[in-house]
């Protein structure tokens, strides 16, 4: 008997991300930017030269002078001979930025140090509102310093490489001139690597960081995953799970551990133990999010610094005597303010804020009955020291009254004393007591929103908020006292309203802290539904949602709005006659007849401000409400910010820290050319 013919084998279409493109066929944008300074948020870019080529023909050139809307500094003027009058009738950057992206689309992008010019062009596109492509990237600099050793390239500025590689074009510190000189580089190190095997361009991103043979040939172990949102889980020889994380796309994430794309140590250890990849589909951002932060307590992965450091919060609260005093602590009660990734950030707050509140820090516990008699000091005393030099509980209680107003949101004036004295400082010249203040003032401020942000949302019993998924659906969320308990999308023709009650009925049950009753629906209603300032619910019926997604308008009914707290923050220094405007009651017949029927798991007034929820779980989901086109669906009460929280003194903080900013240096900006 013959043994049988062999079967064919299967045709199996390659997909767009496994074909190697030739680098003759692969066309390059080689991109030069020149800027008023090294911030890409702060400085801002003066010239753009671009050279488009492809198998080494030159097939175009972008050139123009940009007008930053500042000044170009002097140091910056000596290096690029760029002057602020040069630039003064060049048109912005809104005006050049389409017009460059058009030029290199569908290009690789390649500067010399990418990551400077990238940074730059990212920000300007931020600015303009106009979306960042997703092209490849090179840096001449990583090419080199992979294919030059140091011997033969002690330094990797683009002059120095242009003489060691024979360009025949000189950088100048401007724009094309150095685009140019780019190119000559590029050419010249990609004919050093032809040699060695490398002749695409995939070949070339996976030669730039050196990756291992072991490495590339793990790249199985991503065939099986979806192209979907989720977590991803690398599990070793025995099945422990070395590493978790996140993607937009498991499939195209985890296949750029086995590529050039992955340059850490620590990873490149790690994909050599693992011998199988395991994933948990998400139905958005969010949700994987929070699942990966679960799934990190629950194993411990080695590889995952934030497992071999845990993140044990601290708090700032006060202690539960006659004459209160701040106390740093793990488990915060109803007054605390937090978390703090250290005890001596906490302590050293506590300080700030009781100098201006009058709250002692002596360390004698006083009992009930008895006086607090520090006396007053200059430099270093105790706060409630006073000229009687004795008080009793109830001369001191307006101390920790204050303190617990300033934490609720309900005072703002131990913030308004600090301004006073740092301009008393400014007033008597002594500039570097007021410097310091400033600083200090804006810390407080800082640690005081992101404890009333944050407190904002753990204290709803139920928010349902959705997000526009950028092709006509909706991704939705079921937030309990801060946690994630239910999450889905409703595509583009689906009516989503039976989907928001599908996960709503599906969701996680939330008990907070301080509450032994379930969350539940008094009698089978449903809860109290309060539009939130400047925001219109969903429409019950039909895919189509009122307001814009992804910019393009969907429905002309309504005026939509998004879910970010509604508090004004002023430009400068709060008003204290401008109160921001108070949110619409919930707790009253205003709302609804539903108020009153509506019941929901009681929560103590001294349970502590995030219910009992991880501070960062809670901070995902705020982030994750904060982003733009958010809606709230339906709320059992408002989501809003104090009327006197710190929220108001934003403006401020940001002014204050932008003067405390270290202006960038000559040398600074001569560094970035690497």
């Amino acid at each position: 008997m013959s043994d049988p013919a062999p079967r064919a084998a299967a045709a199996q279409q390659l997909a767009f991300d496994e074909l190697d493109t030739p680098l003759y066929d692969t066309t390059f944008v080689v991109v030069d930017l020149e800027t008023t300074g090294t911030s890409p948020g702060a400085d801002g870019i003066t010239e753009i030269g671009a050279v488009k080529v492809r198998g080494g023909e030159v097939l175009g050139e972008f050139a123009t002078l940009v007008n930053p809307g500042r000044e170009v500094p002097p140091a910056v003027v000596h290096v690029t001979g760029i002057t602020t009058a040069m630039v003064y009738a060049a048109p912005r950057i809104e005006a050049v930025l389409p017009g460059f992206l058009e030029f290199a689309a569908g290009a690789v992008l390649v500067a010399h140090n990418a990551r400077f010019d990238m940074a730059f062009l990212r920000a300007a596109a931020a600015q303009c509102d106009t979306p960042w492509p997703a092209a490849q990237v090179l840096c001449t600099v990583k090419l080199a310093r992979r294919v030059l050793g140091r011997d033969e390239a002690p330094s990797v500025r683009l002059s120095s490489l242009a003489r060691l590689l024979g360009a025949a074009t000189q950088p100048t510190h401007r724009a094309l001139q150095d685009a140019r000189a780019t190119v000559d580089v590029l050419h010249a190190l990609i004919g050093r690597v032809g040699n060695q095997g490398v002749h695409s361009l995939t070949e070339l991103l996976d030669y730039l960081p050196d990756v291992t043979p072991r490495q590339r040939t793990k790249r199985f172990l991503a065939a099986g995953l979806p192209a979907a949102p989720g977590v991803y889980l690398f599990r070793g020889p025995s099945d422990e799970v070395l590493y978790i994380g996140t993607a937009v796309n498991l499939r195209r994430r985890v296949r750029n551990y086995f590529t050039g794309s992955e340059t850490r140590g620590r990873m490149k250890e790690m994909v050599s133990l693992a011998i199988r990849v395991d994933h948990v589909v998400c139905a958005h951002a969010l949700e994987a999010g929070v699942r990966e932060l679960r799934l990190l307590v629950a194993h411990t992965p080695p590889y995952n610094r934030r497992s071999k450091f845990p993140k044990r919060a601290w708090w700032l609260t006060l202690t539960d005597e006659p004459f209160p005093r701040f106390s740093v602590v793990r488990e915060p009660a109803g007054d605390a303010l937090g978390p703090f990734n250290s005890r001596s950030d906490a302590a050293d707050l506590g300080v700030i804020i009781a100098e201006f509140t009058g709250l002692r820090t002596c360390t004698t516990r006083l009992p009930r009955g008895t006086i607090h008699q520090c006396p007053p000091a200059i430099v270093g005393g105790c706060p409630a020291g006073s000229d009687g030099m004795s008080s009793g509980a109830a001369d001191y209680a307006p101390a920790p009254a204050l303190v617990r107003a300033l934490f609720a949101g309900r005072s703002d004036s131990p913030l308004r004393a600090m301004l006073d004295r740092i301009e008393g400082h400014s007033r008597a010249e002594h500039f570097e007591a007021a410097a310091r203040l400033r600083d200090r003032a804006v810390t407080v401020v800082r640690a005081l929103h992101r404890t009333q942000r944050l407190a904002a949302v753990a204290r709803i019993a139920e928010l349902i908020a959705a997000h526009p998924d950028g092709n006509g659906g909706w991704e939705f969320a079921v937030i309990r006292y801060g946690r994630l308990a239910g999450s889905g999308t409703a595509p583009r023709g689906t009516p989503p309203m039976p989907i928001v009650e599908q996960i709503v009925a599906a969701a996680e049950t939330v008990v907070p802290t301080g509450s032994s009753a379930h969350f539940e629906h008094a009698d089978g209603k449903e809860p109290v539904s309060a539009s939130y300032h400047n925001v219109e619910p969903i429409a019950e019926s039909g895919a189509e949602i009122s307001g814009e997604v992804s910019g393009s308008a969907v429905s002309s009914s309504g005026t939509g709005g998004d879910a970010r707290q509604h508090a004004e923050v002023p430009a400068g220094r709060p008003d204290p006659n401008d109160a921001p405007p108070m949110p619409p009651r919930t707790d009253g017949a205003s709302i609804g007849p539903q108020a009153e029927t509506a019941e929901y798991t009681h929560v103590p007034a001294d349970a502590p401000p995030l219910r009992g929820a991880s501070p960062e779980e809670v901070a995902l989901v705020v982030r994750w409400l904060a982003r733009p086109g958010v809606r709230i669906v339906r709320t059992t009460e408002g989501y809003r910010a104090p009327m006197y929280g710190a929220a108001r003194w934003l403006g401020w903080a940001e002014l204050a820290e932008a003067a405390a900013r270290v202006q960038p240096t000559e040398q600074a900006y001569l560094d970035r050319l690497g």
